[in-house]
């Protein structure tokens, strides 16, 4: 069953988030995955795991919001300018555990990058994808009843300033980095096509071109 891709342009955290969670409660065996593309406006989202001393004091006088959900991980920044893909998958009828997905999702980003001559990597101990041990994509994930929501955010031409009033995804001293900052500033609706068919070969590659 082919992925249903949905392109939402720019739309709020929350409503989007209560959106997946609505996707994911109310579908049947018989429902396609899909992956949402979408940029959100400025806002800092706390994971499950998150913990209240990587929110610096200056981040907490900005006005962005600070929205606790419901995903793994701990703190991290959207902004315009970042792709950010939601994986809404049935993981039981893809036959995928949590581990793998994480790691085709990693795959997808780095696949991508690629394509630009960028070379990336993931870490086993920090899941996201990484230059030069700079990070340039994180992921979070939730799965309820075998089905996967949230996803991945991959950095390619925004303001990163917000990212230094954080301890981003937990991880003391890492520095964050962006496609912009690597090559030429892409086209951003082609970069997200490209992600999306680096995700669907990882994801669906039997029915993948």
């Amino acid at each position: 069953m082919p992925l249903e891709i949905k392109t939402l342009g720019i739309q709020p955290y929350e409503s989007t988030w209560l959106a997946m969670q609505r996707f994911t409660n109310e579908r049947t065996e018989t429902t396609p995955d899909q992956l949402w593309v979408v940029e959100h406006p400025p806002v800092f989202t706390q994971g499950l795991n998150g913990q209240a001393k990587h929110l610096q004091a200056f981040a907490l006088q900005q006005d962005i919001p600070i929205i606790q959900t419901d995903r793994g991980g701990q703190v991290t920044y959207h902004g315009p300018g970042q792709i950010i893909i939601y994986v809404l998958l049935d993981l039981k009828r893809a036959k995928l555990g949590v581990r793998d997905l994480v790691h085709r999702m990693e795959n997808a980003i780095i696949e991508f990058l690629s394509t630009l001559g960028i070379s990336a990597e993931a870490r086993v101990d920090a899941p996201g994808v990484y230059v030069n041990n700079q990070k340039i994509a994180s992921l979070g994930l939730k799965v309820r009843k075998q089905k996967s929501y949230h996803g991945l955010a991959l950095n390619v031409d925004m303001d990163l300033t917000p990212f230094s009033w954080i301890t981003p995804c937990g991880l003391e001293g890492i520095q964050i980095t962006q496609v912009s900052s690597l090559t030429h500033t892409p086209d951003l609706k082609a970069a997200q096509q490209g992600l999306i068919k680096a995700l669907s070969h990882q994801l669906q590659p039997e029915i993948s071109p």
